[in-house]
């Protein structure tokens, strides 16, 4: 039977028996709202949509019990950790499992999706944070510094900071760009639970087991405050996105926490017991919580629950003036949209992969790859989740989903009904940019000549065509239309020519010879367009990459990723990113390895080919850094590029 409405702002619906054994991991996708996946004893993850009680999809593979979940922003990727220490990345799109990251000596307790780029990071009960490339299966970072498990991990909203709380009372601020621990914050009397990033300013929220909650200032490194007047300990801690206030769940209640200076907005009484997850959907909060083999979901409507100094509850004595709240919008700190940043506290060990600890497909990979499968157990919700035909499923309110018919005009008053035809507007269903009314729309050439396009940049074709003298004039001389239209086409035919030309040259050497001799023809020819078509090529073959190619590929590198064309700039951010990931853990170890006793000369040739490649490394990682603040595509794989580049700082 459908659960009773617990108080005019939170009900909820039916429990889900979500496994076949104790459930011991639960998460909502932050999306849509509507996504929840649950792990179990049984080794399974279960996908479920929040508004039905039946299992769309069920992922398995692992061979022990699921200790850790975590869904991407978009909700196309979920990460599942094991108890054995094993990683395995889905693709819920595809239905099937992507990568599997084996490297943790133990438990995996936390997981974190990168807000860009393919990355994930990973907490242990072996202490240790580990970050991956989910594409190339390689750990990149791994952090060493806590010293009991690591319980929750954070990315900062602009990607370059991680957070972690672990059980050691500690909550650590590592820089990604870096490489290093930034701070180490202490205070905590308990293990700390969870830590959220604030979604604009330089504030960070933690809670621990001593059942306080403290509120880190992230440009002064000191604590702003810290409430410690609750029962009970906090379980997780989820900032509005207008970073207003702070909700936090309890083993009873859901409370509304400010923190200049620390006051409760509100307390909802929810009696949720082990609450899992948070998330925020129209203008609605989502609870999931488990007992057992239980998980129940919970809505607070956020629309009841005040978060402003209306009047606050405790916290608050009355020796103390009440300070004026700051006015909404406004930023006591700095915003995320800043340089990267250096500490000069101490460090903590922070281990870059060599080349022999870096991860590579191995056949155990792929019998373990091919033993996990995904079980789509209800196909009409599946194609309407992950495979949608438009995009606007996500915008329809949580509330007329979640509440069943007979108690939605309970928890509802006619006034606050939601009309989904109405509520919405067209614009916002379609994002579109928005365009300045007072300026106009004139035709230009873009900066970036995009891969895909309907029609040539600069080009129209009116231009090809006759001026109509007379409008009344319908038809015209064939023989005239014709002439127009061969315009320029005899110059396209030489240069298509001349490059066809080029590319049969280099296939000639590389044919006779080997890739090292082809590429040095390609480059001598003096045409990117001949590199681009080559470096697709050899991309597509991490086994024909050698040092040499390297020392002759950086440079073209260089002028491809400040090309005016969007597939120039494609072509080499995915070979720039190959190398990284491949050469650039053996290139720093080499060039910090002592000088070897004796003469070697091969290995002095080598160490000439890494110092080389170095070099151009850095002068490619000023331009990196000079368009890693794109938006878009490009933005987010400069990003990509920086992080990787981030050991040569």
């Amino acid at each position: 039977a459908a659960c009773p409405v617990e108080t005019e702002k939170c009900f909820w619906r039916k429990n889900i028996m979500a496994h076949s054994s104790n459930v011991s991991s639960v998460v909502l996708g932050k999306g849509s709202g509507r996504m929840l996946a649950t792990g179990g004893d049984d080794c399974r993850v279960n996908i479920w949509s929040v508004s039905k009680p039946n299992c769309i999809m069920s992922l398995t593979g692992h061979t022990s019990p699921i200790e850790s979940l975590q869904v991407n922003p978009n909700e196309k990727l979920i990460v599942a950790g094991s108890r054995s220490g094993s990683i395995r990345v889905w693709d819920l799109e595809a239905a099937k499992v992507l990568r599997s990251l084996p490297g943790h000596k133990a438990n995996i307790c936390s997981l974190h999706f990168h807000p860009f780029g393919s990355f994930v990071a990973s907490g242990s009960l072996d202490t240790n944070i580990k970050l991956w490339d989910v594409r190339r299966k390689g750990c990149i970072f791994t952090f060493k510094g806590h010293k009991e498990a690591v319980r929750c991990l954070r990315f900062s909203p602009d990607g370059k900071w991680v957070a972690s709380a672990a059980d050691d009372h500690t909550v650590k601020l590592w820089d990604l760009t870096a490489g290093k621990l930034m701070f180490e914050f202490t205070g905590h009397t308990g293990p700390v639970n969870v830590v959220e990033f604030h979604p604009n300013e330089y504030l960070l929220a933690s809670g621990s087991s001593d059942r306080t909650v403290r509120f880190w200032d992230l440009e002064k490194f000191q604590v702003v405050s810290c409430i410690e007047e609750e029962a009970t300990p906090v379980r997780c801690v989820l900032f509005s996105p207008d970073g207003c206030c702070l909700y936090s769940g309890f083993q009873d209640s859901l409370r509304v926490y400010g923190w200049e200076p620390e006051r409760c907005f509100d307390v909802v009484v929810v009696n949720w017991g082990k609450v899992a997850d948070l998330s925020i959907s129209n203008n609605q909060l989502i609870g999931v919580s488990f007992a057992q083999s239980t998980v129940s979901s919970f809505v607070v409507d956020l629309s009841r629950v005040p978060k402003s100094d209306s009047i606050p509850h405790g916290l608050i004595r009355d020796d103390q003036p009440l300070v004026p709240p700051t006015p909404t919008g406004s930023s006591l700190r700095r915003i995320y949209d800043r340089p990267s940043t250096s500490c000069s506290k101490s460090q903590s060990r922070v281990k870059h992969n060599s080349e022999s600890e870096r991860h590579s497909p191995s056949s155990e990979d792929d019998r373990d790859e091919k033993e996990s499968r995904a079980e789509i157990q209800n196909q009409e919700d599946y194609k309407e989740i992950f495979q949608p035909k438009n995009a606007i499923f996500s915008a329809f309110p949580l509330l007329s989903l979640l509440v069943e018919p007979g108690t939605a005009k309970e928890a509802v008053k006619p006034s606050q009904a939601v009309d989904v035809q109405t509520s919405l507007p067209k614009q916002e269903l379609v994002r579109t940019p928005p365009i300045g009314s007072s300026t106009s729309l004139t035709r230009t050439e873009p900066s970036v000549i995009p891969a895909a396009r309907n029609e040539p940049i600069g080009l129209k074709a009116s231009d090809f065509l006759p001026a109509v003298k007379n409008q009344s004039q319908t038809e015209l001389v064939d023989e005239e239309a014709m002439s127009q239209i061969r315009k320029g086409h005899e110059t396209m035919c030489v240069v298509l020519t001349s490059r066809h030309k080029n590319l049969d040259a280099v296939r000639a050497v590389w044919s006779t010879s080997d890739i090292k001799n082809s590429l040095d023809s390609a480059v001598a020819i003096n045409d990117l367009s001949v590199v681009v078509d080559l470096l697709n090529i050899v991309n597509q073959k991490a086994s024909l990459w050698k040092l040499d190619l390297c020392t002759i590929v950086l440079p073209q590198i260089e002028k491809l990723l400040q090309s005016k064309y969007e597939s120039y700039v494609q072509t080499g951010c995915t070979s720039l990113k190959l190398i990284l990931q491949r050469f650039l853990p053996l290139i720093t170890d080499i060039l910090a390895a002592p000088p070897s006793v004796g003469v070697d000369i091969s290995r002095e040739e080598r160490l000439q080919k890494c110092k080389l490649c170095y070099k151009q490394l850095k002068n490619i990682s000023n331009v990196v850094k000079n368009k890693s603040g794109l938006s878009g595509r490009h933005g987010s794989a400069f990003r990509e590029l920086l992080l990787l580049m981030a050991v040569l700082d």
